[in-house]
């Protein structure tokens, strides 16, 4: 594995920028979980989301992206993504391939990913609502982004995202088996 340092949210916004991509970005105080998120954010439109790092017993990495008040079912989410056994990746892994601190997970973070091992996998539902929020690379700031600006970005980071139904997850589970 090649070291490199991450991208800076600066330059994330400078790429956005870069592609055409129309983006709306805000200061807060640092958030950690939903709970602080929602408390800090105000009246901020669209979907905000929840992050989660996964990887499995072969070291094989994702990248969910859902709904921020969605809840998941690991195991079944484990089978729907034919994964076998997910758990979360640690603080160190997550800054080893996704370039950031814990907290800071957001679909963006691919951008440090440079060598393609994080699968990023968006919430079916989570797309059909816009603008969609998310920390850029820092969790003292939320951008907002179309999601078709958010396909766009991650198709030009070589990371071309899974849509999954989060809805079926007990369906998709049981077709995977």
């Amino acid at each position: 594995m090649t070291t490199h340092t991450p991208t800076t949210p600066e330059q994330l916004l400078e790429k956005l920028t870069a592609l055409g991509i129309e983006a709306t970005t805000i200061n807060h105080p640092a958030v950690y979980t939903v709970e602080e998120s929602k408390a800090h954010r105000g009246d901020l439109p669209g979907a905000h989301t929840k992050n989660l790092f996964l990887r499995n017993k072969k070291g094989k990495m994702w990248l969910l992206v859902c709904l921020e008040d969605r809840k998941i079912d690991i195991k079944l989410l484990g089978k729907a993504l034919e994964a076998g056994k997910l758990s979360f990746g640690s603080a160190a892994r997550l800054m080893e391939f996704l370039g950031i601190e814990p907290g800071s997970v957001s679909p963006f973070s691919a951008i440090n990913d440079r060598e393609g091992q994080v699968k990023v996998v968006l919430d079916t539902q989570m797309m059909t609502q816009s603008p969609i929020n998310a920390h850029p690379l820092t969790n003292t700031m939320t951008t907002a982004i179309t999601p078709t600006d958010l396909v766009r970005f991650l198709e030009s980071i070589d990371h071309a995202p899974e849509e999954l139904d989060m809805n079926n997850l007990a369906e998709l589970a049981t077709k995977a088996e």
